[in-house]
């Protein structure tokens, strides 16, 4: 029913508006379907956090490979419901040739991806962040490319614009080119560490997000914070609208929305002077990583060598089956060796006319 202030002109206005505002937000689209990827650390949450975001009242289960779930919103009465696209790559950083599988160039325009960084292994931090973002972006420029030869004008809708036109550090930074989360999970061991080792751990994150163009939080047990990551990954996956809440504390869960931090407010990474001097770093990226490596040097995560056949993977082992698949390998390897003899008996016998 309308009321007698309002006109269908007043109507019109209004839904043109909410139009606008939603083209103008890089992280929002019109679409009633989208599409979030997630990536991290193994072991470090991201099944947690999208069974709390889907409403999933379920113990989560060590994640194989590469696994997709989804879920659906009503934005109200009698209109379509929204459905997000959920996928999840296991392993950390073992099974990254996997990543171009959920993102395709009939999606990408709706995609996002959360990268989720175990806060209570500092030592792998900075070489799962770097390896997993490197391999998604590598992937993603590569769609961006083939649709730019199709069509120019569509490169710029598929680009994040998560940073402003007008932020001071736009030159400066490498924004990521799809909408970005950065989660730092397991707070609640992470704020045990000694003072100075939160601190650096803190302003890196916070300096290599804003580097990226993306919104940062940790992620605790409290109810508040379960609520403002729900915010946040909700705005990603359903359009709904983000939690205005910002805490910039090293002494308390990080909340950074994109394009709310600046290098200015980050300060300058924890070096001396003569650190800062050196000339054999070519980026800001560069220099905060050697800085921090520094107080955490770079641990070998062994996922490379890790076992990537999920058959031979022991958290998912069952005794019969396992058994039958140990007799039909003995088989075999006895077939291969017979086959050998055979084969070395045939070249070295006689030679017939």
């Amino acid at each position: 029913m309308l009321r007698s202030s309002d006109n269908l002109w007043d109507l019109a206005i209004t839904e043109v508006q909410k139009k606008e505002s939603a083209e103008d937000d890089p992280e929002v689209s019109t679409e009633t379907e989208r599409s979030v990827f997630f990536i991290g650390n193994k072991h470090g949450g991201k099944t947690t956090i999208i069974l709390r975001c889907t409403d999933r009242d379920e113990a989560p289960k060590p994640t194989l490979a590469l696994e997709y779930t989804f879920g659906r919103r009503a934005k109200g009465h009698n209109t379509p419901k929204e459905i997000a696209h959920f996928w999840e790559l296991g392993g950390g950083t073992s099974l990254m040739d996997l990543i171009p599988i959920p993102i395709t160039s009939e999606n990408i325009g709706t995609f996002s991806v959360v990268l989720v960084l175990d806060l209570s292994k500092p030592s792998e931090l900075w070489y799962t962040m770097e390896n997993l973002l490197q391999a998604t972006r590598k992937h993603v420029d590569k769609i961006i490319t083939d649709i730019g030869k199709l069509n120019s004008k569509a490169t710029s809708q598929v680009i994040g614009r998560s940073i402003p036109k007008d932020h001071p550090d736009r030159e400066l930074i490498d924004p990521f080119p799809l909408p970005l989360l950065i989660i730092g999970s397991k707070y609640d061991i992470f704020q045990e560490f000694e003072s100075e080792k939160r601190k650096i751990i803190c302003k890196t994150l916070r300096f290599a997000s804003h580097y990226y163009g993306a919104s940062l939080l940790f992620s605790s047990k409290s109810e508040t914070h379960k609520g403002v990551l729900r915010s946040f990954v909700n705005h990603l996956a359903f359009g709904q609208d983000k939690s205005k809440f910002v805490s910039v504390d090293h002494n308390k869960p990080l909340v950074i929305p994109a394009g709310l931090d600046s290098l200015n407010q980050i300060g300058s990474p924890p070096a001396s002077d003569s650190d800062l001097r050196q000339g054999n770093v070519r980026t800001p990226l560069e220099l905060w990583k050697k800085i921090y490596e520094r107080y955490f040097p770079a641990k070998n995560t062994n996922d490379s060598k890790e076992i990537k056949d999920p058959a031979k993977d022991p958290q998912y082992s069952e005794r019969e089956i396992d058994a039958m698949r140990s007799q039909k390998d003995l088989e075999l390897e006895q077939y291969k060796r017979n086959a050998d003899k055979s084969w070395k008996s045939m070249a070295l016998g006689p030679l017939t006319r």
